[in-house]
């Protein structure tokens, strides 16, 4: 080994450094801090030489610290040195501004033009209209709740997205729901339970319950009617949601180190401080798809007849056809249905699960449309949908394609505050958007982001209220694949209901329509389970 190999010169010059400002300091106290700091990068390159973890520090004492520091700090430098403002993801620097504006009541206009390249591919817009209409209301809203339920609910069609208390701080969460109660629309609590922070500001909730049952379970982790009813019948809960699956990690279950569990977070889901917290990755109260319309009535019944649906992220086709199966077979139906796509957000999740697994929104969103027309039950039930829905034009799209409503879960984060760090899974959320630290909470003060969330709802929906009325309609429930285009290539473009099949009313029952999915996949879905029924020459 040559230890005057040029890649130790750093440790060379430390050490010379050290002992020239050692004999130098006497003569003026200068030389003493610089004695001091070269003696601390001297001390830094041995352990480096000796350490094992590293291989670049061993090789390259005290320099090769700068991979380390230059890595550490890469999202920041290409957040905000480099990256193109409409290309980023998971968001671009123009998504994110879009909500900061709103919702801080800054100016929202662009000067100068489109930053997007109109003959791109996917390139989309909606059609605009001659005959512009103007809309002097636009809290626009959905009816939800079927021919079964009591007490419908009247629903904003842009709403706080599933997020738990334990993800979300609890000022994050109480911004939330105070600004959905100022604005009057919903937010859906996420798995974790109703907290203390959802309650106090009295904003409308959509309870989210999970396959861990949390704030309705028993001392074993089972579904407990007694607790359901407990937390169902609270007048701010004014819808509940099974969920299913999530799109950012559809099919995993997760645990919450005891460690983690607070006596608040342990106050909202109905378990001991202090110990594991189980979230099966399936549920225990049914196992197949009659059972799961089955737990719906009972869930509708035992809430007075509160709008009841599930959640989910769609995965083997035959699955949802089986549902769809289990519908008509015991004549029980949902209130709703919100379709999660796969690219939803999460706190945490295996790369994997988060890249790879779960069907897209669109393609999910058109699968459950489509069926329940086929069937003649889209009329009864309504759809929700959430997966990277930010602006005015995502809704009209979203809408376009077959939902009632939409919800956004980053999109209302951003207006917190969020800045994409994308450390929501460290504790470290420079926000305090994401973080259980209170002294990191602290900096998300509640009254003012409140507001905030408050102002990009309402100026969301304001946007879109200009692009209806510009397409010529006076309410975005009037919004059909008609009215938006795609390009397809260079020099084609297409309208979305000639891009995809959409189905006649019907004409799923009246026999198996000319579609891969539904001739492949409808005759091997069963009601009384969720496992596929193969054809004969298959089975055998």
């Amino acid at each position: 080994m040559t230890w005057f190999a040029p890649r130790y010169a750093a440790l060379w010059l430390a050490l010379l450094g050290t002992v020239a400002c050692g004999l130098l300091f006497p003569y003026k106290a200068g030389w003493a801090i610089a004695a001091i700091v070269c003696a601390g990068l001297l001390a830094l390159g041995i352990f480096d030489l000796f350490q094992n973890r590293h291989a670049i520090r061993r090789n390259y004492p005290i320099i090769g610290n700068l991979r380390f520091l230059f890595e550490f700090i890469r999202p920041e430098l290409r957040q905000y040195f480099i990256e193109d403002d409409t290309k980023a993801a998971p968001f671009s620097r123009n998504q994110r501004s879009i909500v900061y504006q709103r919702a801080k009541q800054d100016i929202d206009k662009r000067p100068f033009g489109t930053l997007e390249d109109v003959y791109e591919r996917r390139y989309e817009w909606i059609n605009h209209s001659l005959a512009p209409v103007h809309i002097d209301n636009f809290d626009f809203r959905v009816h939800v709740g079927g021919p079964a339920c009591t007490q419908p609910y009247l629903a904003s069609i842009f709403n706080v997205s599933a997020m738990s208390f334990g993800a979300l701080s609890a000022n994050a969460v109480t911004a939330l729901n105070t600004g959905a109660r100022k604005g009057q629309f919903a937010h859906d609590t996420g798995e974790g339970g109703i907290s203390r922070y959802h309650r106090a500001p009295g904003g409308d909730l959509i309870w989210n319950i999970g396959s861990g049952y949390f704030g309705c379970r028993d001392a074993e982790g089972n579904f407990s009617e007694e607790a359901f009813v407990a937390n169902a019948s609270s007048p701010q809960v004014r819808m509940i949601e099974i969920k299913l699956s999530q799109g950012a990690k559809p099919g995993h279950g997760g645990i919450l180190p005891g460690a983690k569990v607070t006596p608040e977070i342990a106050e909202a889901r109905g378990v001991l401080e202090g110990v594991d917290c189980n979230s099966p990755s399936r549920h225990g109260a049914f196992s197949t798809p009659v059972g799961l319309m089955r737990f719906v009535a009972r869930l509708r019944d035992l809430s007075g007849g509160k709008p009841v649906g599930f959640k989910l992220c769609v995965g083997h086709p035959w699955e949802w056809f089986a549902i769809v199966k289990a519908m008509l077979e015991t004549g029980i139906t949902p209130d709703f249905i919100v379709v999660d796509g796969a690219e939803g957000g999460t706190g945490a999740a295996p790369v994997e699960f988060t890249d790879h697994v779960g069907v897209p929104l669109q393609d999910g969103l058109l699968l459950v449309h489509n069926t329940l027309v086929g069937v003649n039950l889209r009329d009864q039930i309504r759809i929700g949908a959430s997966g990277k829905i930010i602006t005015a034009f995502d809704i009209a799209r979203t809408l376009a394609m077959g939902a009632d409503w939409c919800n956004s879960a980053r999109g209302f984060m951003f207006a917190l505050g969020c800045v994409q760090a994308q450390a929501c899974h460290t504790d470290k959320c420079p926000t305090g958007v994401t973080t259980q630290d209170p002294l990191r909470q602290r900096a998300l003060v509640v009254p003012d982001k409140a507001e905030r969330v408050y102002n990009f709802h309402r100026n969301t929906l304001r946007a879109l209220s200009e692009l209806v009325a510009a397409a010529g309609l006076d309410h975005p429930s009037k919004l059909s694949p008609e009215h938006i285009v795609r390009r397809v290539s260079g020099n084609e473009v297409k309208l979305l209901a000639g891009l995809f099949p959409f189905l006649r009313p019907g004409e799923l029952l009246a026999g198996t329509p000319p579609y891969a999915v539904y001739k492949k996949y409808w005759p091997m879905a069963r009601a009384d389970s969720f496992e596929a029924m193969l054809p004969q020459t298959q089975a055998d």
